[in-house]
């Protein structure tokens, strides 16, 4: 089920800078950490990029990494971020802090670019289901509480994943699964 929306202007999404496990390719899930040097820059560089198109208000999920992305892209734009824990990645249990070849399929639902099984679970984490829910309950809070405002949401690559899914009309299988890079925008 998709969410139904009466907003005046679409949701800008973008993903946190780069941080020192994306480099090292270790799963990070609900696990803070902090950008890299990079990451600081790749901040500033999409702050620049964003700053024409006019935002009223960012809100960041509650995650370091994002955090950090929303502070330097709002000095930029000259907007304070309102944290949402409801923007976290995907929690990926055990897995947290290994390298992120461990996921299987089986693990992470997607196979061959494709989400085959949204219900498959990570121990001790969060089904892809789990996070499209928690982007749905999202989605309807930037509804309720923002809808004519021009906002950017600073998340995760998982969580951009969620959005999309949640705005769309078709079944989480299927999904086609692409790579969401650090600091890219999607528009919602």
């Amino acid at each position: 089920m998709s969410v139904v929306s009466a907003r005046t202007f679409p949701i800008t999404v973008v993903r946190h800078g780069e941080t020192e496990w994306n480099e090292r390719r270790i799963i990070q899930g609900h696990t803070n950490s902090s950008l890299t040097p990079t990451g600081r820059e790749q901040a500033r560089a999409l702050g620049e990029t964003l700053r024409e198109l006019g935002f009223d208000h960012i809100v960041t999920s509650d995650l370091e990494r994002a955090q950090e992305t929303a502070l330097i892209v709002g000095e930029v734009l000259g907007l304070r971020a309102e944290t949402d824990p409801l923007l976290r990645e995907r929690g990926y249990g055990e897995y947290e802090g290994r390298p992120s070849e461990e996921l299987s399929s089986n693990i992470t639902g997607v196979k061959e670019g494709v989400m085959v099984n949204p219900d498959a679970r990570p121990l001790g984490g969060e089904s892809f289901r789990d996070v499209v829910a928690r982007a749905r309950r999202f989605l309807q809070r930037a509804d309720e509480e923002w809808p004519e405002t021009r906002l950017l949401v600073v998340t995760h690559g998982g969580m951009v994943q969620a959005l999309r899914a949640a705005t769309s009309a078709r079944p989480l299988e299927g999904t086609l699964w692409f790579r969401v890079g650090n600091c890219t925008s999607w528009t919602l």
